[in-house]
C-alpha cells in the first residue's frame, strides 16, 4: 500500500502549441502543497510533428503509461469524443470535453471550462445585469462560456461569429438547453451593442499571436460588463480599451484558473485550494 501512496500520478495536456501553458505548474504545484507527487507533461502535437488524427494512439500510450487523466486543449475537444467511453451531462451538452479521467480501463469525458468560466464571473463580476449579452466566439470555447452564462440565469444572448453558421448551431443548441431565454446569431453587431450590458468575448483575438481588438472600440460603452477569455495576455487590448471606457471588466485568468481546478479534482480525487491556485497563478502572470 505505502508503494502505491509513493507512486507519483501522471496527468498531461493534450494539444497544439501548448508550450506556454500554465497548467501543468497549476497542477503540480497544487499537488506538491498537498504533500503528495504530481507529474504533469505537454503533449505538443506541434511539437512531434501530429495531427488530431493520433489521438487515438497518444489515449492507448497515455493509459499504457499509467497516466490518471488527460487535459485537452484546442484542436481536439470535439475530435475526441469518439474515444471516450462515457461522457458527463454537461461534456455532451456542450459537445466538447476538456478533461480526460482515465480510470478501471474505461475514458471518461468531462467539460470543466464552462464552470470554470463560471465561478470566474460569479467571483469577479458578482451583481453584473445578466438581461442580455452579446458573445463574440461561437467555437469550443464559446459553447462553454454560453452555456456558464445562461446557467448564471442570462435571459436574452446574442452569438456572432466569423462563420455565421457556427454562430446559428450554437444559438440552436443554447435555446435547447435553456428554453426559457432567448437566444439567437445575428451579423449586425452595431444594432446588438446598442442596449446590451454585458459583452463576452471567446477568440483568440487580442492573444500575443493574434492582436487587436474583436469589434469596434467605440460600440463599448460605460454602463457594460466585459468579460474576456484569452489570458495571454490578461491586460487585452479589449479589456484595457474597455476600462478607459468605463466598463467592469474580468480577465481570462479565472476561467484558465478554474478548469484546472475541476480538473484537479477529477483527476486526483482530492479537494484542491482554489484560493492558492489563484494566488500561484498571479505570481505566474506577474
Amino acid at each position: 500500500m505505502a508503494e502505491t501512496l509513493l507512486k507519483p500520478l501522471k496527468a498531461g495536456l493534450i494539444g497544439a502549441g501548448i508550450q506556454a501553458s500554465l497548467t501543468p505548474a497549476m497542477h503540480m504545484t497544487e499537488g506538491a502543497a498537498q504533500g503528495f507527487q504530481y507529474e504533469y507533461e505537454l503533449i505538443d502535437l506541434n511539437q512531434l510533428g501530429l495531427t488530431p488524427s493520433s489521438l487515438p494512439k497518444l489515449l492507448d500510450d497515455a493509459e499504457a503509461r499509467g497516466l490518471i487523466g488527460l487535459n485537452i486543449t484546442h484542436p481536439c475537444k470535439q475530435v475526441v469524443i469518439p474515444y471516450l467511453d462515457e461522457l458527463s451531462d454537461e461534456a455532451r451538452a456542450l459537445g466538447a470535453v476538456n478533461t480526460v479521467v482515465l480510470k478501471d480501463g474505461k475514458r471518461f469525458g468531462h467539460n470543466t471550462d464552462w464552470w470554470g468560466f463560471a465561478e470566474s464571473f460569479r467571483r469577479g463580476l458578482s451583481g453584473a445585469d445578466l438581461t442580455a449579452a452579446v458573445q463574440i466566439g461561437a467555437g469550443g470555447a464559446g459553447v462553454a462560456t454560453a452555456y456558464a452564462i445562461l446557467s448564471l440565469g442570462l435571459k436574452s444572448l446574442t452569438v456572432f461569429d466569423r462563420e455565421p453558421e457556427r454562430a446559428q448551431q450554437l444559438a440552436e443548441t443554447m435555446a435547447t438547453l435553456f428554453p426559457r431565454a432567448s437566444i439567437e446569431a445575428s451579423s449586425d453587431i452595431v444594432s446588438a451593442m446598442r442596449n446590451v450590458p454585458g459583452v463576452i468575448h471567446a477568440t483568440p483575438t487580442g492573444m500575443a499571436k493574434y492582436p487587436g481588438l474583436p469589434l469596434p472600440p467605440e460600440l463599448l460603452q460605460p454602463h457594460q460588463w466585459v468579460a474576456e477569455i484569452v489570458y495571454f495576455p490578461l491586460e487585452t487590448e479589449l479589456l484595457k480599451v474597455a476600462r478607459q471606457r468605463g466598463c467592469r471588466v474580468l480577465n481570462g485568468g479565472g476561467m484558465a484558473v478554474f478548469q484546472a481546478v475541476g480538473a484537479f479534482q477529477l483527476f486526483t480525487g482530492r479537494e484542491p485550494d482554489a484560493a492558492r491556485m489563484l494566488q500561484h497563478f498571479e505570481a505566474l502572470t506577474a
